[in-house]
Parts: structure tokens; C-alpha cells; sequence
């Protein structure tokens, strides 16, 4: 068989269901030899992004792969894996190659130099013998770790190699516990803690550990915030519940976080940017992360837990069973009730705009009847980048684990369409939706046309509020010169012509039953649906600091 097969039947084994590609590539059409279905997107960014859904939505069963030709593909697809690199997400990724021969020539574009930067590990297949070992180390860097894309580029000389035979060992995940040592200070330091606060970060939604989560905090009676990456990792209708904060958050946040004396951090590297909560730098910081990279990094850190969240979060509890008995402290009535508090307070102070009937529509009126208009218990739904982050981030309240994805590390307008995408293909039986504004569906907005083609029935609700949001800041001069924040266009007859389910709404009267309309439509006809809802700009968000 050729260097192709052997990957492709590699592939095989590890369970892979959809290859998402962009063509030409030998690869694809060995991987839809044996079954591997090919999702051909319009552009590489969105079979990136594709990929990068269904892996976060997974958990680990499946790591979505992206395969792409030498050249222009590689070069396109930079922007989806420098994504998924900011965003820490396992993704696999088989471009195509120039023929060794011709791979040292400075205008062959290489891979293996110019993705070092974004990935965990990249290397060039030499031999087509090579590939069940590189194969086996790829997979062995997915599963154990800082998650992160692994490319392998293919030279096409390799792909059509002949190999004789070969054999491959699938990896299995390495997971580690913490210093038990570490483990019994931390406890001993949030036991004495007065007003204690936990973080919970995105590395408790790759764990799978929310139920040790709820059960940790429960046992210590402990407020509990999540990051952007983490939102959904905690039930946000919990009575330890503060919700999520990056460069938005709930005001619930702001005051509990305000007034910590101690932070543990869980499954989160507290990396500090624009996008991520303010931590205090004045009090002790318990800081677990799988990656020893993450700890002391941007923070002083008293305590360090390194390892899995899910286990380390489990030897967090036998250490306070162990400390107070199998029940944990006592029912912390006041804290619950200071948070109910200062949650209806906050809550009553957005309420004008949640619940208002300006027309054009108020994007938050949207974002709260979304919470009417879907089964929360049963969905997947993320933002896109800019306002609709920032307003949703707050006020979105997730119930379920990956009922949200949070992300934006890096923020590239239209990431949320090819994101909801994999996530629905990851778990068919959710609504899907993502939330992205008049410029994020300028970016992507075509790449519809694949959910439509190949049958992916997502639901995407467009802000158009005719402007880039917030860019006038910037560009002030521009803006009032020559007007460039502003932008035109019509999404519905543009998703309509794509062969989507399309509604524009300009009524707030009117959102819950498009919304609903549009579900029953995509049950019925298996097809995506649109819903331009015409906005007014909301330049007023609720900071978690």
C-alpha cells in the first residue's frame, strides 16, 4: 500500500468518522476508501475550526483531523491552527507536501518551519516507513499533556510511497496526580480561609471533572467563578455559582473576587491577557494546572498542583473528607444567600436592556430570550468574537458541561461558525448554535453552504447592527472620515441563496418564536437555519473586575 493508506488506515483505528479537508490531497480519497467521511469545506480556516469543535466537544473519544494540499492549503489553514493553539485544543493536523526533492527551494512554502510556533509538535514524514511511528507519537502528544494541534506534513512523494506492511499501537492518555504533599497544604490552607474563592478553567472541561467540581465545592462551601475557556464547567444555577468572567464577566464575580483571601485555581493556566479575568496579586493563589509552564507564570503561586483536574480535584476531596468527615463543613446559609443577593442586584441593573423593546433590537433582549426559546439541558452554544463575546459572556447562563464554548485567546471574527459546526457533528443529538455579528459572518459567512451540503443542522443568529462594533476607538479618524466601521448587507437572502432556513427579524416581540420556528425547521428538513436579527449598537458591558 502507499504512505496515504498506511495513514488512512491509521486513522481507522484511532476512530476517526470525519476527515475535514479541502482539496487535492490523495489522502482524502484513501481515508473514503475505508469509510472516513469527507467534509469539504469552502475555505482551510473553517475545516480547522470544524475540527477544533468536534475535538472540544469529544472529550477526548474522538480528535477532530484536519488534511489540506501542500502549498496554498498549508498556507490558508495557518489562521485555524494559530487558533486552536491559543485556545489549547487537541487537533490533528495532515497537510500535503512539496516532493523532497524540491522541499528546501525558499518558494515552496514548508510547514514544519513556519507552524513550529503554533503547534505542540510538527514534523515532516520523511519515509513513508516513518509514519505509524509519527503517527503513534502524534496521538501519544494529543491524549497526554497541554493539549495543543500536532501537525505531520506529508511530502507527496511519501504519500505515494509503497510501504510492504506495517503495524501501529494506538497510545493511551497519560494522566498524573498531584504531590500529595502539595495536595494536604492546599487543604489545610482553604480550610482557614475566610472568604476563599475557586476558578475553575478549561482544563476542568477537557478532565470531564465537573462533577468533582460541584461535589469539592459543596465539601468546602466555596463560591465557584469560571474563566471564558472554563464557562460551562460549573452549573451556573448553582447556589455556588458567581458565572464566567474574561473581559466581561458577572458583577457577581466583581464582588466575590474582590473581597477573596484566597484563590484555587483549577484546570486553568491564569494566563493574563485582555481576555481573561483580573486576578488579585495580593493573596495566596493554589494553583493546579496540567502543565508545569503554567505554574508561576504570569502569578505567584503558593501552592502548585500539577495534574490531571479531574484526579487532583478527587485528591482534593479525600483530603477534606479526611480533614472534616464525609459530609463536609456545614451548610454556608449566608454565603448562599449574599450571592443570591448580590446576583438579583446586578440582574435588576440590566434588566432595562435584557428585557427592552427598542427598535432596532437590543442585542441583549436577544441573548435573554435565547434562554426561553432553547432547551439549555440539550444545546451547544458559543459566541463569535467582539460584542457577541462580551455581551454573552455575563449573561448566557450554561447548565450543562460543554453546554457553552467559551473561547478567545486569540480572536479571529468568524470562528464560531465552523466551531459550531464540529461541535454538532461531535454530538448530533444537541442544538448547535453560535451567536456572531454583521463582521464575523463577512469573514465566514459562505462556508453555511457546507452545513448545508453536507446535511449539519446548525442554528446561527446574526447581529447586524451595520457597523464593526467598538472599532470606531480605533480608527477614529477613519470612522469619521471615510466612515469604516460602517458595513451593508442583507444575511437572510445571503443564507437563503446558500439553501439554509432563513428569517430576518426586526421585531424583539418576535425572537423567541423565530428562534423556535427555526429549530422545527431543522429538525424537519435536516438543514442549518439563519436568523438576522437587525440591532442597534450596545457599547455598555458588564466587567467581571
Amino acid at each position: 500500500m502507499q504512505g496515504v493508506d498506511v495513514v488512512a488506515n491509521i486513522l481507522k483505528q484511532e476512530n476517526v468518522d470525519y476527515l475535514f479537508c479541502f482539496p487535492a490531497n490523495k489522502l482524502i480519497d484513501a481515508a473514503a476508501k475505508i469509510g472516513i467521511r469527507p467534509i469539504l469545506t469552502r475555505t482551510e480556516r473553517t475545516l480547522v475550526n470544524m475540527a477544533d469543535g468536534l475535538s472540544r466537544i469529544s472529550n477526548g473519544e474522538q480528535i477532530g483531523v484536519g488534511v489540506v494540499q501542500a502549498g496554498p492549503g498549508s498556507e490558508n489553514a495557518f489562521a485555524g491552527v494559530a487558533q486552536a493553539f491559543a485556545d489549547s485544543v487537541p487537533i490533528l493536523m495532515l497537510p500535503g507536501g512539496i516532493g523532497r526533492r524540491s522541499g528546501d527551494i525558499p518558494t515552496n512554502f514548508s510547514a514544519v518551519k513556519n507552524y513550529d510556533h503554533v503547534t505542540k509538535w510538527v514534523a515532516q514524514a520523511n519515509f513513508a516507513d516513518r509514519i505509524p511511528g509519527l503517527m503513534r507519537r502524534a496521538y501519544s502528544l494529543l491524549r497526554s499533556g497541554h493539549p495543543g494541534p500536532v501537525m505531520i506534513e506529508i511530502p507527496t512523494d511519501v504519500g505515494e510511497e509503497e510501504v510492504d506492511d506495517f503495524t501501529y499501537t494506538q497510545p493511551k492518555a497519560i494522566k498524573s496526580l498531584a504531590d500529595p504533599q502539595n495536595v494536604k497544604s492546599a487543604v489545610e490552607m482553604l480550610l482557614a480561609a475566610k472568604n476563599p474563592i475557586l476558578i475553575a478553567g478549561q482544563g476542568s472541561l477537557c478532565a470531564t471533572a465537573t462533577p468533582e467540581l460541584i461535589q469539592l465545592a459543596e465539601f468546602l462551601q466555596i463560591p465557584v467563578m469560571t474563566t471564558m475557556g472554563g464557562k460551562s464547567a460549573f452549573p451556573e444555577n448553582h447556589d455556588l455559582a458567581l458565572g464566567a468572567s474574561g473581559h466581561t464577566g458577572t458583577g457577581v464575580v466583581k464582588h466575590f473576587l474582590s473581597q477573596a483571601d484566597l484563590i484555587l485555581a483549577l484546570g486553568s493556566s491564569l494566563s493574563q491577557s485582555t481576555f481573561a479575568p483580573r486576578i488579585p496579586t495580593d493573596i495566596p493563589i493554589i494553583h493546579n494546572s496540567i502543565a508545569e509552564v503554567d505554574i508561576n507564570k504570569d502569578c505567584t503561586v503558593e501552592v502548585g498542583l500539577m495534574g490531571d483536574t479531574k484526579l487532583v480535584t478527587q485528591q482534593l476531596i479525600d483530603e477534606v473528607v479526611a480533614r472534616v468527615g464525609a459530609e463536609g463543613k456545614t451548610e454556608n446559609a449566608s454565603l448562599k444567600n449574599e450571592i443570591q443577593t448580590v446576583k438579583a442586584d446586578w440582574l435588576s441593573e440590566w434588566m432595562p436592556r435584557l428585557t427592552s423593546d427598542e427598535v432596532p433590537i437590543n442585542p441583549y433582549r436577544v441573548i435573554w430570550d435565547l434562554h426561553k426559546a432553547i432547551d439549555r439541558n440539550n444545546a451547544i452554544v458559543t459566541h463569535d468574537s467582539g460584542n457577541p463575546r462580551d455581551q454573552m459572556v455575563p449573561f448566557y447562563e450554561t447548565l450543562i458541561p460543554n453546554g457553552y464554548i467559551g473561547w478567545g485567546k486569540s480572536t479571529q471574527l468568524g470562528y464560531s461558525l465552523g466551531l459550531t459546526m464540529g461541535a454538532k457533528l461531535a454530538a448530533p443529538a444537541k442544538l448547535a448554535v453560535n451567536v456572531m455579528g454583521d463582521a464575523a459572518f463577512g469573514m465566514a459567512g459562505l462556508d453555511l453552504e457546507t452545513a448545508v451540503r453536507e446535511q449539519i443542522p446548525i442554528l446561527t443568529l446574526v447581529f447586524n447592527n451595520s457597523a464593526l462594533g467598538g472599532y470606531e476607538k480605533h480608527l477614529p479618524i477613519a470612522t469619521e472620515r471615510y466612515g469604516t466601521k460602517f458595513l451593508t448587507g442583507d444575511y437572510a437572502k445571503i443564507a437563503e441563496g446558500l439553501g439554509a432556513y432563513s428569517e430576518q427579524v426586526e421585531c424583539p416581540n418576535d425572537i423567541i418564536d423565530s428562534i423556535q420556528r427555526a429549530q422545527k425547521v431543522m429538525a424537519d428538513e435536516n438543514r442549518p437555519a439563519l436568523i438576522e436579527f437587525i440591532t442597534r449598537e450596545d457599547a455598555v458591558f458588564s466587567y467581571g473586575h
